[in-house]
């Protein structure tokens, strides 16, 4: 914010709490840009009331929560913050895959709760990750990250499904690309890191979910809405997949009872990038994405 006034006249939205769609128009109305995060809807009604508007520098990387042919139409510039965030979203992805596979936090609460009574032989089994297949569904910058320390840490075995081949992700690390149904069929680990679009929406539902193995854990850090969250509780319960890590939901902040509910999940708030030098570079990227288009030139990170 320091660095936004020292360009220009700022005006913050001061409360702890999400921004309502009234408060958004009112605020767009006479200004020349807007910063906004991933979960402010900016769709064509916000767009259309910034009349003024140059630049939507979105907070992150997906913008999804921006109508971007809309602004297009508009002539508005959008950015967004990709790369800087790879490496933390991908360390959530693979603490998730961790937690999920020797059920961490189930054990945890478990034992919160007084019912430890000393080693047992049975006691929370879990899975291994050594040699173990690790699917990926978008093997962009953070799906590839998280190769490589699965890689690394456990010598996992690589499938990946996505829009393009990509060789040299093939080459580095034996990755082996397959279609769809192939990497839920074969996946001890399935992690989703592919953007939210309509060809994405529900990309894993009941069919596909039905392919995986009893034993398979699913992993999203991407974006809620890929996943039918009503067909993956009922996976859950059914105990036809073993255990779901995920960090966003369908219809964030709000989360349904019954996948709060169930024990072999583990559900963080969203904190895929929520290191404190993550957050810190993605600030000032977003602040001088904005100011570069305020000032006449090209931002570092343009979606249109």
């Amino acid at each position: 914010m320091d660095l936004l006034r020292s360009h220009c006249t700022l005006h913050v939205h001061e409360h702890d709490r999400q921004i309502t769609k009234e408060e958004l128009l009112l605020g767009v109305a006479n200004a020349d840009g807007l910063l906004c995060l991933l979960s402010d809807p900016v769709d064509v009604e916000v767009i259309q009331a910034g009349s003024r508007l140059r630049c939507i520098s979105n907070y992150a990387v997906g913008y999804n929560n921006i109508d971007v042919e809309a602004a297009r139409a508009a002539g508005i510039m959008v950015t967004n913050t990709p790369g800087v965030l790879t490496e933390a979203t991908a360390d959530i992805a693979f603490a998730l895959m961790l937690a999920c596979a020797r059920r961490i936090v189930e054990s945890d609460t478990w034992l919160r709760e007084g019912k430890f009574r000393g080693w047992e032989p049975m006691l929370f089994l879990g899975h291994d990750l050594q040699g173990a297949t690790l699917g990926i569904i978008g093997a962009g910058r953070i799906g590839q990250a998280l190769a490589r320390k699965a890689v690394g840490a456990y010598g996992m075995r690589l499938l990946y499904h996505n829009r393009k081949r990509d060789a040299s992700f093939e080459q580095q690390l034996g990755a082996q690309y397959s279609d769809l149904d192939t990497v839920l069929r074969e996946a001890d680990v399935l992690s989703l890191h592919l953007p939210l679009t309509p060809d994405t929406r529900h990309l894993i539902g009941e069919r596909e979910l039905g392919l995986m193995k009893r034993s398979a854990i699913l992993i999203n850090t991407a974006r809620g809405p890929v996943v039918d969250e009503q067909a993956l509780i009922r996976a859950l319960r059914e105990e036809r997949i073993f255990a779901a890590g995920l960090d966003v939901y369908e219809e964030e902040p709000s989360i349904p009872d019954e996948l709060i509910a169930l024990r072999n999940t583990v559900l963080l708030p969203h904190i895929g990038s929520a290191s404190v030098r993550t957050r810190q570079r993605m600030a000032e990227i977003a602040a001088r994405n904005l100011i570069a288009v305020l000032d006449g030139r090209e931002p570092e990170f343009r979606v249109v």
